[in-house]
């Protein structure tokens, strides 16, 4: 704990010194999100050397995970705000890896413990004391958000720190909840794909994907279709000229695109448009029963008959045991 105070208050006196308006703000940012990364990894190595409970050691990393998941995409809305979907993309999917890499048995996700209990892998009680522990983790590290938020080291930060929050759902309740739902239920089935597949390079394929589902929405939210209608008959006085926009909404339009509900709680729970009821089943409700649905859905025939069928697949390949 002391190493971690130390490391924080060097990192404040480096950024601090360096003149506010020639420091990079894209550097703040990436500093920041390294501090966090690593904060959370000396957390978790002092859990693992000093609880011995495996349990109660899992629900600390549980904690960790998520402050260490919030933390980061705090800083996450400010690169993709500021410096553009590309960077945030390379952003998202380097950390992504880092967490597949350093988490181990931690998701920092409560509908991954659902489908342990549907699976008969866990039980309910140990699922709901591992999604507390994950929402401390998640709405505690706002508290260490705002605090550096509010040094405004970089002109990204301005006025961050205290300001009002607007929720991301720009549709009824319902559609919400299906939008996080069907996007969840496509990143479980890839990943329970992966699991069963095991190619070589897995982490990476997992994190590409998820990236890529949240990603999608940002880079089509502006596309606009046109369509043209033109009214030429003989019998018209005039030539009329109709314009249809048609915005393509993807799910950054539709919910904000956030896929895990510990994430969008620590994120935009209690901002102005949405009550936190509806909150509930847009993020909780619509995103966990897509996972629960994604657990039926990988048993069926047809999906396990594609994945065996795939595993047994002969020629060069990324698959784990095969020689390319």
């Amino acid at each position: 704990m002391k190493f971690a105070i130390d490391v924080l208050g060097i990192f404040l006196k480096v950024v601090i010194r360096v003149n506010r308006d020639t420091f990079a703000p894209l550097v703040v940012s990436t500093l920041f999100i390294l501090l966090t990364s690593l904060l959370a990894h000396c957390a978790r190595r002092l859990v693992q050397k000093a609880v011995r409970e495996p349990f109660i050691r899992l629900l600390f990393e549980e904690a960790i995970a998520a402050a260490e998941l919030c933390g980061c995409c705090f800083e996450l809305i400010i690169v993709a705000d500021n410096f553009g979907v590309a960077t945030y993309a390379i952003f998202l999917f380097a950390l992504t890896i880092w967490w597949s890499l350093n988490w181990g048995e931690a998701t920092a996700c409560p509908y991954t413990h659902i489908e342990d209990v549907i699976e008969g892998k866990g039980d309910i009680r140990k699922a709901l004391l591992k999604t507390w522990a994950e929402l401390a983790g998640g709405l505690l590290v706002y508290k260490y958000i705002q605090m550096y938020w509010a040094l405004e080291i970089s002109d990204t930060h301005k006025n961050k720190a205290f300001e009002d929050c607007t929720a991301d759902l720009q549709v009824p309740v319902l559609y919400g909840a299906i939008v996080e739902g069907v996007a969840t239920c496509l990143c479980r089935l890839a990943s329970r794909s992966l699991s069963d597949l095991n190619p070589r390079f897995a982490t990476a394929i997992d994190s590409f994907i998820g990236t890529s589902l949240v990603v999608a929405g940002v880079l089509y939210r502006n596309t606009v279709l046109t369509y043209h209608y033109e009214d030429s008959s003989a019998n018209a006085d005039l030539s009329v000229s109709v314009f249809c926009k048609i915005r393509v909404g993807k799910a950054f339009d539709y919910s904000g695109g956030y896929f895990n509900p510990v994430l969008a709680t620590s994120l935009k729970a209690g901002c102005e448009g949405h009550t936190l009821a509806e909150h509930a089943m847009v993020y909780w409700l619509g995103a966990c029963a897509g996972s629960v649905i994604s657990v039926y859905l990988y048993k069926l025939p047809a999906i396990q008959k594609y994945v065996s069928a795939t595993a047994e697949f002969n020629g060069d390949s990324i698959w784990a045991d095969k020689e390319d």
